[in-house]
């Protein structure tokens, strides 16, 4: 049988594909390299100004990432209050030290301080002499703090607690190792009768001989009597900047130049249910006085010693802006109907004015009070969390909306609901827009707001991240797919105002979410490589984003962007080119500039992110297993050629200020701000 004309066609039509996909999965198999070009207008004219504000931090109190991290108190539940408001309970993670033929441990509602009743009684029933006398180190509590407590040789803690008593006490304030054994540092505190028969504050600084990352707190005492104890709170002298912050933690996310905070939440702000979200006002004044909360989204309770003020104050300290989430009335369980809201309105003007109200204001003079006369710097508030589908959020939105602006007009309104595809319906300043998805979906992503509409309300991309398998506890691949992701938002910063990670923090030893930015427990940390891809943009904010495009595109799995910023410690301009390559093929790249002289571009900086295995993290045992390496080499004529290694992140920095370069006989090096 003959063949017709058209099945001709069809069947040469099919040969053709087969044989282009053939040649085109020879040319791409793994080990074979890809060539293309970035071209770069590198002209002053072509520049567009990026936010000030594109990239900064979102912190959640999730993983016990303040209360047992940045935040440096030791105590785990230094109030006895996590419990519940009823005794006799609980006073986990206090342990008793002695048992019942030496003393008696419960709780009861006789505390100093009306927001937090609970105290903890100690009938000591032994003595240092008579028929039962205590045990050699005494009786009393202790308390492990958040998976063991870090002292560290020669350094200062300071322990202050309340106590009363029906007699005289002496009562042994100690850090010793987790079981007891090896006294780190202690002090005893006497005193009479009549002086502590009410509550009493004591204070007392331990200097630490020895170092042990695995510590407790012990009070303990060898004289018979009834002791009551609240609030029993044990502070590195040393905090960031002075003000309450983990150094540690606080100097691996001031490196990331954060231009501004997002806090408290998240989910930790919405509350499982409205009963235990978090609420700024029982976050603020004396830390005694706070009440604590339990966080029912993510399962612990908090102290609220990092509150409201605390979260302002580490905003300034970090050269950030504060953005402020708060509740509309809203939980994942529970709604506020509309008609209803307007306490909880009022309860975020308060908390607009303690921030920047006069210090002769009512709130504003809480702030005074604090220690922070001067106003903070808060232009940007976020009404609610991920609430854009719940019943009341618009009707809720708009109430906050109308009195915000009409009290602080200035201030810059943040709505939950999506308007990267389609306008709003209720006016915003800008929108919130979350993603958490697979790598391939995520790098894909990269072009989501290419089309957005120009005009309208700007986005704020305030939680992105790989998730699920592809992110293991902080992959390679992860990390990748991000960078491409960001590549894209830069690309589009004329939309995107705002960008920041998720999460920030966790403790290795309360991992409720994966992956995140920044991992420790009590005396290590470590970046992810999600960590490490965010500190090649620390320059974007405030840069000027170049033209750039790829030609040909050799491959969908290349990613590129160009900008020029000055280096604040050195003074000097220089060209930044970032490239992802997120396949399996080595890219040979030509970098060829337009509108600028070859001869002013003097020495390139290299750093590449990049490892054996796509799945390869981080850890304890391998800190910088996955971390970015650098290089440098003389840049010489109007083109650069590098090869882009596979699965991996590149960031060339060409220094182009002629005016500033090294002088023979100097030994001034440049380098990179990663």
């Amino acid at each position: 049988m003959g063949l017709s004309k058209a099945s001709c066609s069809v069947s040469l039509l099919q040969l053709f594909i087969v044989v282009f996909l053939v040649v085109q999965c020879s040319a791409k198999k793994k080990g074979a390299e890809l060539n293309t070009t970035l071209i770069v207008d590198a002209s002053d004219a072509s520049g567009r100004l990026i936010p000030e504000t594109l990239f900064g931090i979102f912190f959640e109190e999730i993983n016990h990432a303040g209360a047992g991290g940045l935040w440096a108190e030791l105590v785990n539940n230094r109030g006895f209050e996590a419990g519940g408001p009823n005794t006799p309970s609980d006073i986990t993670p206090w342990t008793i030290i002695g048992n019942e033929s030496y003393v008696n441990v419960e709780t009861d509602r006789t505390s100093l301080f009306d927001r937090n009743k609970v105290a903890l009684r100690l009938k000591v029933l032994c003595d240092s002499e008579g028929d039962n006398i205590c045990p050699a180190g005494g009786v009393g509590v202790y308390n492990p703090g958040f998976w063991g407590m870090n002292i560290e040789q020669g350094k200062k803690y300071k322990v202050v607690f309340y106590v009363r008593s029906t007699g005289s006490i002496n009562l042994t304030v100690s850090l010793t190792g987790s079981n007891g054994v090896g006294n780190l540092a202690s002090t005893v505190i006497t005193a009479s009768a009549s002086d502590v028969s009410n509550w009493t504050k004591v204070e007392t600084l331990l200097e630490a001989k020895a170092t042990n990352h695995n510590s407790r707190l012990q009070l303990t005492t060898t004289t018979k009597g009834v002791i009551w104890l609240d609030q029993v709170s044990a502070m590195p002298v040393d905090t960031y900047k002075g003000h309450g912050f983990r150094t540690d933690l606080a100097e691996m996310v001031a490196a990331m130049k954060p231009r501004f905070i997002r806090f408290p939440g998240g989910c930790f702000v919405e509350g499982e249910r409205l009963r235990n979200a978090f609420r700024w006002k029982a976050s603020v004044g004396p830390w005694e006085e706070r009440p604590g909360h339990f966080g029912d989204v993510w399962m612990y309770w908090t102290d609220d010693g990092l509150g409201y003020y605390e979260f302002l104050q580490l905003a300034e300290d970090l050269n950030a802006l504060p953005i402020w989430v708060f509740n509309n009335g809203i939980s994942h369980t529970d709604e506020v109907v509309t008609s209803a809201i307007l306490p909880f309105v009022q309860e975020a003007l308060d908390g607009l004015e303690f921030a920047r109200g006069d210090p002769t204001s009512k709130w504003g003079s809480l702030r005074a009070a604090m220690g922070h006369p001067e106003p903070f710097d808060l232009r940007y508030v976020a009404v609610g969390n991920e609430d854009c589908t719940k019943k009341n959020y618009r009707g809720n939105y708009l109430k906050f909306y109308g009195a915000i602006k009409q009290a602080y007009p200035d201030i810059q309104i943040i709505s939950n609901c999506d308007a990267s595809s389609q306008p709003l319906d209720h006016p915003a300043d800008m929108y919130d827009y979350h993603i958490y998805t697979g790598a391939n979906d995520l790098f894909s992503r990269a072009n989501t707001f290419n089309h957005a509409s120009r005009s309208g309300p700007k986005a704020f991309v305030s939680e992105y991240a790989v998730t699920g398998n592809d992110a293991g506890t902080g992959s390679l691949l992860a990390a990748l797919a991000e960078a491409g992701f960001l590549i894209g938002l830069e690309n589009n910063s004329d939309v995107v105002s705002m960008i920041s990670y998720a999460p920030l923090f966790v403790n290795a030893n309360d991992r409720r979410w994966n992956p995140d930015a920044i991992v420790f427990n009590s005396y290590q940390l470590y970046g992810t490589p999600s960590y490490w891809v965010q500190l090649f943009f620390a320059e974007s904010s405030g840069a000027t984003l170049l033209n750039s495009s790829l030609h040909p595109i050799a491959s969908n799995s290349l990613l590129a962007s160009a900008i020029t910023w000055q280096n604040s410690v050195d003074g000097r301009s220089y060209i930044r080119i970032k490239v992802v390559n997120f396949g399996a093929n080595t890219v040979n790249l030509k970098i060829s500039f337009d509108g600028l002289d070859p001869k002013s571009v003097h020495q390139t900086n290299m750093t590449v992110l990049t490892s054996a295995n796509v799945m390869d993290e981080n850890s304890f045992s391998q800190l910088k297993k996955v971390v970015p390496i650098q290089s440098t080499f003389q840049a010489v004529g109007k083109d650069i050629n590098v090869s882009v290694p596979p699965h991996s992140f590149t960031s060339l920095d060409l220094l182009k200020d002629s005016s500033n370069l090294r002088m023979p006989g100097s030994d001034y090096s440049t380098r990179s701000s990663i």
